[in-house]
C-alpha cells in the first residue's frame, strides 16, 4: 500500500503498539483521519499527559499521578497484606473483584532468562525491604500461571521463607479450571493445576 508519507508515518506507528498488525494500523489511522480536529487534538493530548503526568509509586510501584498512589495512602486498606504482581494492569484486574482489600507491589516482570531478566532485574529487594519492616502478615504471589510466573513466585517465597521463616504466611493464587467452563474442553495442564489446587470443602 502506498499511503501519502504523514499516514504513513501514523501507520508505521500505530504498527508498534503490542497485538496491532498492519490491517489493524491502518484501520486505526483511517478512524483518526476521520475524527474531527478537536478529537485528534485530544487524544494526542491524552497520550502526552500519560507521558508527562504518570509516574511509579514509591512504595508499591503502580502507576500514579499523585505523590503516592491512591491504594498506598488508603488507611481503610488491609496493611498487613500484600499481592505481589508481575506488573501494573495485574492491580486492576485485581481491584475489579472488589474482593482484596490489601495493599499491592509491583515486580515490574518476572524472571525470564530467555530475555535476560534475571532476580536482580525486579523489584523484588524493594518486596524484601516491606516485609522486613514488620507489619506484613501474608504475602499473596499472583503472578500469572506460566513457566516464567511460577519460576519467579517459586523464587519468591523461598526467598520469603528463608528471611522470615514461619512467621510470615506466604501464599499463591490457585489456578485451573474457569468459572463457567466444561472439563472436555479444558487443556491437560489445566486439569493438572485444578488437581493439584483442589481444597478441602
Amino acid at each position: 500500500m502506498h499511503y501519502a508519507k504523514p499516514l504513513a508515518r501514523l501507520v508505521a506507528e500505530f504498527e508498534k503498539l503490542p497485538g496491532i498488525g498492519p490491517k489493524s494500523a491502518q484501520r486505526l489511522a483511517f478512524h483518526v483521519l476521520r475524527i474531527s480536529e478537536e478529537e485528534a487534538r485530544l487524544l494526542a493530548e491524552a497520550v502526552i499527559n500519560v507521558k508527562e503526568q504518570i509516574r511509579l509509586c514509591p512504595i508499591c510501584y503502580n502507576f500514579t499521578d499523585q505523590e503516592r498512589c491512591e491504594i498506598c495512602v488508603d488507611t481503610r486498606r488491609d496493611q498487613s497484606v500484600i499481592c505481589v504482581v508481575a506488573e501494573p494492569r495485574d492491580v486492576v484486574a485485581m481491584e475489579k473483584t472488589n474482593e482484596f482489600r490489601g495493599l499491592y507491589h509491583v515486580l515490574g516482570g518476572v524472571i525470564s532468562p530467555m530475555d535476560g531478566v534475571g532476580p536482580e532485574s525486579l523489584r523484588i529487594r524493594e518486596l524484601m525491604n516491606r516485609v522486613s519492616e514488620g507489619q506484613i502478615k501474608e504475602v499473596i504471589l499472583a503472578t500469572n500461571p506460566t513457566i516464567e510466573g511460577d519460576t519467579t513466585a517459586m523464587y519468591i517465597a523461598r526467598l520469603m521463607k528463608e528471611a522470615f521463616g514461619n512467621g510470615l504466611r506466604v501464599t499463591r493464587i490457585a489456578h485451573g479450571m474457569p468459572v463457567g467452563s466444561d472439563m472436555d474442553y479444558a487443556d491437560q495442564a489445566t486439569l493438572i493445576q485444578a488437581l493439584q489446587w483442589r481444597r478441602e470443602m
